[in-house]
């Protein structure tokens, strides 16, 4: 537990003193909560959630690769469908002052790739998927964004139905951690101070 609280705090400490870094060598973690949301009407009732945890390594200055899972849960009236994926993505942030939002935002594109499903009583799409969409972060502090996303995702594969898509306003967060400071933190850890 002693552990827990001092990497809490650590962690707590590098978010409030370190600047966000898109530079090679940094890395970004946090998750985006999809379709969250419904439609209650007599006779159309709609409910979806969805979350999307990710792990992103600067490979060079404002491109980062990484790790993805998706898990989102729609239900209709009569039907329910689950949504599943893993795979990585990789994401462009342009830092250009000329298409720049606000001092404290930043645009990125982002592309994804993976096995991913479309799962309901009756009928599914299993396969290759595809995703793709314009992002916004908004940093709240240096370390921390807040993040809209646009975003395409395409299942190619078998099943009751080959392919399926659809169109999603994923809304979320990302902390972006200093590759010094993240280093220090795992250090201190495991030496147990």
């Amino acid at each position: 537990m002693k552990k827990l609280s001092t990497l809490l705090i650590l962690l707590l400490t590098v978010m409030l003193t370190a600047k966000a870094q898109t530079q090679r060598g940094n890395f970004l973690i946090g998750a985006q909560l999809a379709n969250i949301g419904g439609v209650f009407q007599s006779g159309n009732t709609t409910f979806s959630a969805g979350i999307t945890p990710m792990v992103g390594f600067f490979i060079k200055d404002n491109v980062a690769v990484g790790p993805r899972v998706n898990f989102e849960y729609t239900h209709t009236s009569g039907e329910d469908y689950f949504l599943w994926g893993v795979g990585v993505f990789g994401r462009k942030y342009f830092n250009d002052p000329s298409i720049e939002f606000s001092k404290h935002s930043s645009w990125f594109f982002e592309a994804n790739a993976g096995i991913q499903g479309v799962n309901a009583a009756g009928s599914n799409t299993n396969g290759l998927g595809l995703g793709f969409g314009p992002g916004l972060a908004y940093f709240l502090t240096p370390n921390i964004g807040l993040e809209g996303l646009l975003k395409y995702d395409l299942t190619l594969g078998f099943g009751s139905s080959t392919t399926t898509n659809q169109v999603s306003l994923n809304l979320g967060f990302q902390i972006y951690l200093h590759k010094d400071k993240a280093k220090n933190i795992i250090e201190q850890e495991k030496s147990g101070q």
